[in-house]
């Protein structure tokens, strides 16, 4: 079994590398003299936006926009907010199963309380009479 020199694992510590290909590397250039720092040097970049679509479960000839929702996870409640803000025009509608559940184990904010706060319309089970009537 191959062991490390204590040079290469006290450099390892010191340097904090994250694998052993790190700590090979850091060996190499140590045994060949070659100056390096590790993770010293921070560069900022930006993602690049991706570009995604909605498909809405029911539109109204109305206009009105149905989504249903059993479960109404944080990546769903994100795109949401995009949404609303990309088209204000849209008038996106929620029905949920049970609209009291709280949005995280432990929360105390409802799916109620998430629509109310970010200006979303909602119901319980079922699509309310005055939504088909307008």
């Amino acid at each position: 079994m191959k062991t490390k020199t204590a040079t290469s694992k006290s450099i390892g510590l010191k340097y904090g590398f994250r694998s052993g290909l790190e700590d090979t590397v850091a060996k190499q250039l140590i045994d060949n003299g070659i100056d390096f720092t590790y993770e010293k040097v921070k560069f900022e970049y930006i993602k690049p936006a991706t570009k995604h679509k909605y498909t809405p479960d029911f539109v109204l000839a109305s206009g009105i926009i149905i989504e249903t929702k059993g479960r109404f996870l944080r990546d769903d409640r994100n795109k949401h907010l995009l949404i609303k803000e990309q088209h204000p025009e849209l008038d996106i509608r929620f029905v949920f199963t049970r609209s009291k559940q709280a949005i995280t184990k432990g929360s105390k904010t409802t799916y109620a309380d998430w629509c109310t706060k970010h200006g979303f319309q909602f119901a319980d089970k079922v699509v309310p009479q005055e939504w088909l009537e307008e």
